[in-house]
């Protein structure tokens, strides 16, 4: 048995679906990072390779061949640093195809994960696409017992965890590509404080962190001990690679106290899970002095709940303009807080140079609203251009009067007005190259009170999960 510290490094990086060159750059990378900081184990992400998630891509034959061309790529640099065991997630072929993790070391692929638990509820759709796994093994690294597993496997009490546990592990790895809601972060905290205490084993979870499409993963990678208190926590919403010493000796000596497991352990079935040797090096005395030392724990804040929201808005936001191909933004300015807010977010996601913001008056437009949002502008430092819609209104009412007859054209001349909006921004998106951002919240989306092909009209709703009231809270909290 090892005595010393297994050094365990979470890389919590933000890659993209479908970017394999990009995305297999980036691990390589945080690998390089963790072999200078003398990791004995890097972890990177569920479908760290393919991005997640990759949907339909998994249908085509080729891109499930590329990603496994890039795999061996890692395989292959990895003889460069034999002391480090790589563990990332990809998607794997085996008659079918299955949401992997691979074990790397030294030039080797050392063993493959299939994720048990494929989850197809809300946002999730795994089902579709993947072959469930069905063994847990467990890889001996350093003299360390070190099970792997994968995001929805560990919200089971009697998943593959456990049969790793009572079969010997003394570490968990759970990788994951668990995207944020309001108020997950606490309850997965406890999930987790639950499942190390339950099985007297050290947990290390480690999420991906970005925006993708409609999802945004927030971070907060996280180390709870045997006891299941948190001794590790990486920052929310931005990539981050925190290192961890973790004394396994302590998981054994724990273990000496509870002659349940013991009992447990004779139901494990040997074939289910494997112990696959792990043929490391550790760190020589005169490489260590180019490593960093006794790395510290470290536990990061925890965000506040507007904080976490309103960080969740920017990344989302940013991420999604970016993976999109687009460097710029643009966004109709009524003088109006959803407007205001979804500036605000765009420039803290983009940088004011990023974002131009269109002033369109009609007659029923106030004095005020006018100039709010020309105070706007001047606040943030963004581009502004002031287009009034008057004529082109009153030009559109004539040319509709034989359709439309005479007298007050009411809800149908209101929606006009936001449709030529609609039209000059996609119009100068169409020219110049900026996404529209629109600026419809989930209360005017859940109720109707929108206009379609006119506020609707866009790229991206920033808002398109935020309430009325919640927009209010988090001016509040952004100013």
């Amino acid at each position: 048995m090892n005595i010393l510290p297994l050094r365990v490094a979470l890389a919590q990086v933000n890659v993209t679906v479908g970017d394999l060159e990009g995305n297999t750059n980036k691990i390589l990378t945080a690998m390089q990072q963790a072999y200078a900081a003398g990791a004995h184990i890097v972890c990177l992400p569920e479908l760290a390779l393919a991005g997640y998630p990759p949907e339909d891509l998994l249908l085509k034959p080729g891109f499930v061949a590329a990603n496994l061309g890039k795999l061996h790529h890692l395989v292959s640099e990895s003889r460069h640093m034999p002391e480090l065991t790589t563990v990332v997630g990809f998607v794997d072929r085996d008659h079918d195809i299955y949401n992997a993790a691979a074990v790397i070391n030294a030039g080797k692929l050392v063993g493959i994960y299939h994720k048990h638990y494929l989850p197809n509820y809300g946002v999730f759709d795994e089902n579709r696409y993947f072959q469930a796994g069905r063994k847990a093994p467990i890889f001996m690294i350093n003299d360390v017992h070190v099970g792997v597993n994968i995001c929805e496997d560990i919200w089971y009490p009697s998943g593959p965890m456990t049969m790793q546990a009572h079969a010997g592990a003394e570490v968990i790895l759970n990788i994951n590509g668990s995207p944020y809601y309001a108020g997950k972060g606490t309850f997965r905290e406890e999930m987790l404080a639950t499942r190390a205490a339950d099985n007297g084993v050290i947990v290390v979870y480690l999420n991906m962190v970005g925006g993708q499409d409609e999802l945004v993963f927030d971070g907060g990678s996280m180390v709870f001990n045997e006891q299941g208190t948190l001794i590790a926590r990486a920052k929310q919403f931005e990539e981050d690679m925190l290192i961890v010493d973790l004394d396994s000796a302590s998981v054994f000596r724990s273990r000496l106290h509870d002659p349940r497991r013991r009992q447990e352990r004779l139901h494990v079935a040997s074939d289910d899970v494997p112990i696959i040797s792990v043929a490391t090096r550790d760190y020589s005395s005169r490489e260590r002095t180019h490593v960093i030392l006794g790395a510290p724990q470290r536990i990061e804040p925890k965000m506040e709940y507007l904080a976490e929201i309103y960080a969740a808005l920017v990344l989302g936001t940013g991420d999604y303009v970016r993976k999109s191909g687009f460097k710029k933004a643009i966004i109709g300015l009524s003088g109006g807080i959803d407007s205001t807010l979804t500036a605000v977010i765009a420039v803290d996601a983009l940088g004011a140079e990023n974002v131009l913001g269109i002033s369109m008056p009609s007659g029923y437009s106030s004095e005020g609203s006018k100039t709010d949002a020309q105070l706007l502008v001047e606040n943030l430092g963004i581009q502004f251009m002031t287009i009034p819609i008057e004529e082109t209104f009153r030009a559109s009412l004539k040319m509709l009067e034989p359709a439309l007859g005479e007298g007050d054209p009411g809800l149908a001349a209101e929606n006009l007005q936001a449709r030529i909006r609609g039209n000059i921004l996609m119009t100068i998106s169409n020219k110049l190259g900026p996404i529209v951002l629109t600026t419809g919240n989930k209360s005017e989306m859940a109720t109707g009170y929108s206009t379609l092909y006119g506020d609707m009209a866009g790229g991206f709703a920033v808002l398109k999960d935020v309430l009325k009231t919640l927009v209010f809270d988090l001016c509040r909290y952004r100013n």
